[in-house]
């Protein structure tokens, strides 16, 4: 097996860990919506339902992509993507990296079949653009049949791996590109760690569609590193020994998610961990929530998927909510820790406590999420 492909299949063991998840918290837990006595509204006519990527979604959901690569990897693809049909939710695939160095195992990431009808993305580490010419990324994109590009950014990861790539260098200038020369939309990803209003600023300036906030408070892929070890210490020429102390390193997914749905499309994820945070997400006003780690361990994702539509229905419904657009309005605290991060960053966490008008004020007066 080769290094690369052991690595996959250690992260993907790990990963299914609970000591693998961050000590500090997304900031789901101080997010609280305003109860409505009265919604005015019957539970079983509240649609969640959107559109993705020119598909209807039953729910604004998505399975977001962790690994690839590997045999274990292609069977964890090959079970998300029958799970992801049967629900009705979009599907993001891990890394595709192991295709640009072996053809062969495109076979891991073909599952356009087992899910005609759904969104899926394909993914690609910023660091590579550098790497592959233009026609090997859309190699990517088109022999797996996608609907979008996610470009990840994952500087932390590759900070602690012995055997990381810590030159991100040229990055953006290369994602720019991809982004004028690509036939699909590019969603530009955090694994973990938090973007903030500036980097989603350059990004969407840059081209981009979407971006993913992926937040702290999840999975932890410093943690997933450390553990791992990499290659052994002083036993190959380019192993490393990384810095010690970044286990808990990155921004929380509350506030990073505030910060960018005041720039742009973004899709909330970062420690999602059931419906009732999906909802929190959708009401601060994310276009979807994303979630690997929940489907990878669940015996049934489908399930779990459908579980988590309808905690957001009934979220919708007890904030007498219709739909979608209305439900980005609903009011909703921001309290403790992810109030006073937002507070520092000048971000307003009384801008969403109460209802946001449907249209502007004609005098002017508009709110802003910042002080």
């Amino acid at each position: 097996m080769s290094t690369i492909s052991e690595r996959k299949d250690a992260h993907l063991a790990l990963a299914a860990k609970p000591d693998m998840q961050y000590g500090h918290s997304s900031g789901f837990d101080d997010v609280q919506f305003l109860h409505n006595s009265l919604p005015e509204l019957n539970l079983k006519d509240i649609d969640c339902s959107t559109t993705f990527l020119n598909k209807k979604l039953s729910a604004p959901l998505m399975i977001s992509g962790m690994t690839g690569g590997t045999e274990k990897g292609a069977a964890l693809n090959h079970n998300l993507a029958v799970a992801a049909e049967q629900a009705g939710i979009a599907l993001g695939l891990g890394s595709q990296r192991p295709m640009l160095k072996d053809a062969k195992t495109l076979a891991h990431y073909a599952v356009r079949e087992l899910c005609p009808s759904i969104p899926l993305i394909g993914n690609i580490g910023a660091v590579n653009l550098r790497e592959y010419p233009l026609e090997k990324i859309e190699w990517l994109v088109s022999s797996i049949e996608a609907d979008a590009l996610a470009i990840h950014l994952n500087p932390l990861q590759e900070a602690v791996q012995p055997e990381g790539d810590t030159d991100f260098s040229g990055v953006f200038h290369a994602i720019g590109k991809v982004c004028e020369k690509l036939p699909v939309p590019v969603i530009v990803k955090e694994t973990g760690a938090g973007l903030n209003a500036p980097a989603a600023q350059s990004l969407f300036d840059a081209g981009v569609k979407f971006v993913e906030c992926s937040g702290s408070g999840g999975t932890s892929w410093s943690k997933i590193e450390y553990a791992r070890g990499g290659e052994k210490k002083g036993g190959a020429a380019n192993a490393r020994l990384p810095p010690s102390g970044f286990e808990e390193w990155g921004y929380p997914t509350i506030p990073s998610l505030c910060e960018c749905v005041s720039i742009g499309p973004t899709i909330c994820s970062g420690g999602v961990r059931s419906g009732m945070d999906a909802a929190k997400g959708l009401a601060l006003g994310a276009t979807l929530c994303g979630a690997a780690q929940p489907f990878f361990v669940s015996p049934d994702p489908a399930k779990l998927a459908a579980e988590w539509r309808e905690q957001i229905r009934t979220a919708m419904f007890l904030t007498g909510s219709k739909d979608l657009e209305q439900f980005s309005r609903a009011p909703v605290f921001i309290t403790g820790r992810s109030a006073e991060l937002m507070r520092l960053r000048g971000l307003d966490p009384s801008f969403y406590a109460m209802s946001a008008p449907l249209e502007s004020p004609s005098n002017g007066n508009e709110r802003s999420h910042y002080l």
